[in-house]
This record gives C-alpha cells, sequence and structure tokens, in this order.
C-alpha cells in the first residue's frame, strides 16, 4: 500500500472492480429476501447538485441490505424533465443568438434530444464518481418506448374509466414561456401594489365605483359584483352599467363572495382573466371576452390592442384620468402568481387541455398512509402530505412544448370527436370513422410520467421480456415487478413530497392495487456554507465533483451524513469535510500498518465470533468494555437501520 493515501488513484479502482464483479446486482444474493429502492431520478439536463450527493443515504440503505443478505436493489434512471429541459436548452439557443421558432417540431425534439443524451452520459459518470452502488444493468430513461407504453396505456385507461376528461377552462399560462402550468409549479409572490378605484356609469342614471387592482381586464368584464346584503347597492342589484371607455353593457350582480370591507365593496367581475372570477361566472352563467392573448398582448379591447399588459394598464388608466372615470387609488399588498423557472407574472387564460379528476385518487393515497401501509419519516411531514391532497383542484397535464412525451388523441375535423389510443395512430375517427384526424400537439406533464415511475421501472425491465398491458386496475407482471414491486424506502428530498410523492403513491394504487413503497424517508436541503439556498443566479452553487476531486467521494459522503437530522436542512461544512478527510486517512494508516506488520490473526490468537455471540466473550474475558461499546454501537445502528 502506498505511504499516501490517494483518492484520486484508490475510489475510481475500486467502484470499477466492485462493478465488473456483479456486486450490485440483486443476484449476487439470490437467495435473499428482496429489498428495493428505486433513485429519484435526476433531470438529464444539466451536472448532478449537491441535492443529489444526498443520494448517500439511500446507499447506505442498500449496502447495509445487501451485507444481510438481502436481493438488494438499487435501480438507476434519469428524467427527460419536460419543460425544465426545453428552458434549459432554449437559454443554450438564445445564447446562440436562435430560439426554438427556428425549427420545425421534428428538428427541435432531436437537438433537445442529442443534448439530454450527452447530459446523460455525464451524469452516470458522476453517479459513478459520488460512489454509488447503483445496479446500473436495469438503467431507466423516462423516454425509453417501454416507459413511454406504459405511460400511454396509463392515459388511455384513465380516459377510459372518466378519470381524465378535455375542457376549457382557466389555466395558469405563461406568455413568456408559452406554456399552461399546473398549481405546484406556480410560484406567489407579494407584491406591492394599487388598487383603482373607477366609475362605471348605471344605466338610466348614476354610477357605481368599483375596485381593481387589475383595471387593463376591465375590458373583458361579464358583470359588476357586490355583497346581496350590502344596503349600498341592494337598490343597484340586476340593474345595467357601461364598462368604462367602452359602449359594452353588463349586469351587476350580487354574490356573497363579496367582501363588504374590500375597496368600495363593488369588484368587477372577469372570468376569462381571474380563477374567483371563473367560479363566480359559473354560479351566474357569465361568459365574459378574452382580453389577453396567449402571447402577453391585448386583444378584443378597441382601446389598448397590441399593447403587453403592463403597457395596457399604464394607458388605461391615462384615459380614465383623462376622461374622468378615475376616482382614486391607494397603495394595496396582493400576491401575484409567477412562473416557477423564468419569475415573470401568469397569466390566468382560457385554453382547452387535458384534466385528471384527482379527488378519488387522493382518498386512496390519504387513507394508505392512515392505515399504516406507507411509514412517513419524519412524521411531521405527514401534515403536510394529507393538506396538500385534501386541498388538490384537477389536474391540467398538458403543456404546450415540443420535448416529452406527446399525448396520444387525436381530434376529428369532422365531428370534434378525440379519439385516444395506447400510442398507436388511429386509421379513423372512433366516433363517425373520419380519416381527418390531427394529433394533439401538446405532451404531457412530466410529473405525469414519473409519478408511475416505481412500478414502470420494474414492469418494463428488457430482461424480464414482460407482455404487460393495464386491466381492471392491475398490471401483469415481470419478475423484477413481482419480486420488488412495492419498493421498500423511497428516499428523496421533501421539496417535491407534493410534486412527485403524492402522485406516485396516487398513480401506484389505481394502477397495481398496491402502494409504491413502504416507506417514505425525507432528507432536507444542502445549503452553501452561509446557510443561503444554492442558486447560479447567487453565483454560491457548489460543485460536488470539485470537493470529491479535493477530498475524495467517502469524505464528502460522510461529511454529508455525519451529524445531520432526519428532514433537516444543512450547510456544507468544510470542516466536515477536512475532518472526514483525516478520517479516511486514518483508516488507510491502520490498513497499511496491518499489512506492514503481516498482522496475522494466527500470531495474536484472536478467535474468530459472530456478533450474536459478544455475549459469550464478554464472559470469558476479562477486559470488555470495547465489546460493550461495540455491542451498543451494533445495537443502535441495526436499531436505526432497520
Amino acid at each position: 500500500m502506498d505511504k499516501i493515501y490517494s483518492h484520486k488513484k484508490i475510489e475510481d479502482r475500486i467502484y470499477s472492480e466492485w462493478e465488473k464483479r456483479g456486486y450490485f446486482k440483486p443476484e449476487i444474493n439470490p437467495a435473499g429476501r428482496p429489498y428495493s429502492i428505486i433513485l429519484p431520478p435526476p433531470n438529464a439536463n444539466g451536472n448532478l447538485h449537491f441535492g443529489h450527493a444526498m443520494f448517500t443515504i439511500e446507499d447506505i440503505l442498500i449496502r447495509y441490505h445487501r451485507m444481510k443478505g438481502f436481493a438488494a436493489l438499487w435501480l438507476p434512471g434519469t428524467d427527460h424533465a419536460g419543460f425544465e429541459t426545453q428552458f434549459v436548452f432554449e437559454k443554450h439557443l438564445a445564447n446562440e443568438g436562435k430560439s426554438r421558432f427556428d425549427y420545425d417540431r421534428e428538428t427541435l425534439y432531436q437537438m433537445i434530444w442529442d443534448f439530454v443524451q450527452k447530459n446523460r452520459e455525464g451524469m452516470e459518470s458522476q453517479l459513478r464518481k459520488l460512489g454509488f452502488s447503483l445496479d446500473w444493468s436495469r438503467m431507466k430513461f423516462t423516454l425509453d418506448p417501454d416507459i413511454i407504453s406504459i405511460v400511454y396505456k396509463t392515459f388511455k385507461k384513465m380516459y377510459d374509466t372518466g378519470l381524465v376528461y378535455r375542457a376549457k377552462r382557466l389555466v395558469n399560462y405563461c406568455t413568456y414561456d408559452g406554456t399552461s402550468f399546473s398549481d405546484l409549479e406556480v410560484v406567489m409572490k407579494d407584491t406591492a401594489g394599487i388598487l383603482y378605484e373607477i366609475s362605471y356609469s348605471i344605466k338610466g342614471g348614476g354610477e357605481i365605483i368599483v375596485a381593481t387592482s387589475r383595471p387593463e381586464t376591465m375590458y373583458g368584464d361579464a358583470a359588476v359584483m357586490v355583497h346581496p346584503e350590502d344596503l349600498r347597492y341592494k337598490n343597484l342589484i340586476d340593474k345595467s352599467v357601461l364598462i368604462p371607455l367602452t359602449d359594452r353593457e353588463i349586469p351587476i350582480v350580487a354574490d356573497e363572495f363579496v367582501d363588504k370591507e374590500f375597496g368600495t365593496g363593488a369588484v368587477k367581475v372577469t372570468p376569462l382573466h381571474n380563477f374567483d372570477d371563473w367560479e363566480v361566472g359559473q354560479r351566474h352563467e357569465l361568459s365574459g371576452i378574452q382580453v389577453i392573448g396567449f402571447d402577453g398582448k391585448m386583444q378584443n379591447t378597441g382601446v389598448v390592442d397590441g399593447l403587453f399588459t403592463k403597457e395596457a394598464r399604464e394607458k388605461t388608466i391615462e384615459l380614465l384620468e383623462e376622461k374622468g372615470f378615475l376616482r382614486g387609488k391607494k397603495g394595496y399588498d396582493t400576491t401575484r402568481r409567477t412562473c416557477y423557472k423564468c419569475r415573470n407574472v401568469l397569466e390566468p387564460l382560457p385554453l382547452e387541455q387535458w384534466f385528471i379528476k384527482v379527488k378519488p385518487l387522493a382518498e386512496k393515497a390519504i387513507d394508505a398512509v392512515k392505515k399504516g401501509k406507507i411509514k412517513i419519516t419524519p412524521r411531521n411531514f405527514e401534515s403536510v402530505y394529507y393538506q396538500w391532497l385534501e386541498n388538490l383542484r384537477d389536474w391540467n397535464i398538458s403543456r404546450q412544448i415540443v420535448w416529452g412525451i406527446r399525448i396520444p388523441a387525436w381530434f376529428c375535423e369532422k365531428c370534434s370527436n378525440w379519439t385516444i389510443t395506447e400510442g398507436k395512430t388511429p386509421e379513423k375517427c372512433s366516433k363517425c370513422d373520419s380519416k381527418s384526424l390531427r394529433q394533439d400537439p401538446d405532451t404531457f406533464d412530466t410529473w405525469f410520467s414519473s409519478g408511475q415511475w416505481p412500478f414502470a421501472t420494474l414492469l418494463s425491465q428488457s430482461s424480464s421480456n414482460s407482455k404487460f398491458k393495464i386491466q381492471n386496475s392491475k398490471l401483469e407482471s415481470s419478475s423484477d415487478f413481482e419480486k420488488f414491486y412495492p419498493t421498500s424506502v423511497m428516499e428523496t428530498a421533501y421539496d417535491i413530497l407534493k410534486s412527485w410523492v403524492t402522485r406516485m403513491v396516487m398513480f401506484g394504487i389505481y394502477l397495481t392495487g398496491e402502494v409504491p413503497f413502504r416507506q417514505v424517508l425525507f432528507h432536507g436541503i444542502v445549503n452553501d456554507p452561509y446557510g443561503k439556498k444554492m442558486s447560479k443566479s447567487k453565483g454560491n452553487v457548489v460543485n460536488p465533483l470539485e470537493l470529491i476531486d479535493r477530498y475524495g467521494a467517502d469524505s464528502v459522503r460522510f461529511a454529508l451524513i455525519y451529524g445531520n437530522a432526519t428532514g433537516n436542512d444543512q450547510s456544507l461544512s468544510y470542516t466536515k469535510l477536512e475532518g472526514a478527510r483525516k478520517f479516511t486517512n486514518k483508516l488507510w494508516n491502520i490498513a497499511r500498518f496491518i499489512e506492514m506488520n503481516q498482522v496475522q490473526s494466527s500470531k495474536f490468537k484472536v478467535q474468530s465470533y459472530e456478533l450474536k455471540d459478544l455475549d459469550k466473550v464478554a464472559e470469558n474475558e476479562p477486559d470488555t468494555e470495547w465489546i460493550e461499546r461495540t455491542k451498543a454501537l451494533s445495537r443502535e445502528v441495526t436499531k436505526y437501520l432497520d
């Protein structure tokens, strides 16, 4: 052995030897009880970050159970990450002075595919660098043909059973990125705004002062609304008013939704640009007009068409003031919906999309935890899990992007029927037999496919040569699926509890009749050394591979785990890293001492004992302190790992 320990010389060689000998495969313990973990698939659009280094927890669990004789499977994979990957790729295009609009669909898809494949290769190399004992022979990708086939079958089944439907509703729409989002992808941002008081002329004489923070959308108003018990306005209910700067009449309606203390007690109803107003519009059969286009510009106003919303607001206020309709304004703290990626304001816009009825799925997911079929650690995350599932709205799964799994739905130009298949292009309409069909250009929300990850990865293994189909809420089994599903543990960061964990549980129960895993174990976020969240915009991102190069993988892994409370955030500690590096050196020096002195057990007449025999040893040896400490440590470690 070398005098000085060099992780650069040792770690790669050892890992390569382990992999070559098949130590990471469950087949190494063919008679062992199954134990399985599905690696949360990293997004295949860039390098790993410190959150991925926390997979060390999973590696500990897998190695421990492998040592205990379990047939332990740790299945790796990567996620195509739909919108996020296209967003990253478009930034690369922008740096070259190009945009997605310079390419047709097929060309853009292929360009992103090549970009992702290159990243996947680098990512697999990085996971190896971290020393993770993954079974690489079972590597999966969310765009593998067999995974896509399962996703298609799921969509078809959910459509056939009425859980998937198509409807025109208000959605969270990013006019910058050109796609809709589910509520999970919305970032609520507190903003200092202005509440404007605007005069609406009452037909027949008089006026009503309406309070609004978005005067630019008044061109799409369907009504003015007051509380039915508000004495100031009771005599005005059912009368008509004119929208300022236009000649369009709308009614005054009464609804208990109105807060009499807010503003003037009278508000405008714009069903196609406000989620609350949409619900009001449904109750009062109000239609409204769409005055903000999907490009973010105003339309159908006759006054500010072609302007972006901010410019339209300024111009509208100017005209209202000029015409004498603006009666006042004051500061107003509000909350705006913003895009989680580009941070621009999201517009509530009406769009026909595919939705999933989540309530029946959520109820079973809640029961699974309450009845103990799934254990969540730490326990405090149970309340977050329940609260989210209890308040879920139907899930919009359509995305207006190229990168991802295209929705297998075809629109009939003749009868407007939608034909749904398991991926194969239909020859004719399922309703009228017309051949004039066009496929929905949208792709699935990436969480729709990754939510099926635990059972899809096991079911789709090519080694099983399985012929699978979804039938009667059950999936026909492959060898891996039969042996390793439900999986033992889902270990992941707590920040994807809502977006991923809940959906895996819902899909798993719906499609297999079983929970996808027996336990959920959450780890916290790794912040920078000063406790700040790492982000590229702040310039404080630390690359784990740089630290591995400096300290070694074992040191990085040890530093992340040592002293880390389950589910709690932690700050990257260079003190811990240096301490871990010194510890690995000590282990090396101990081994080197033994080798140099040719230490053999026969020279010291050391008898071999199993841990279970330590009590017997303790009775016969005068100095038992080290044995007692070993026993206590063994019991404690075994207790927590089990």
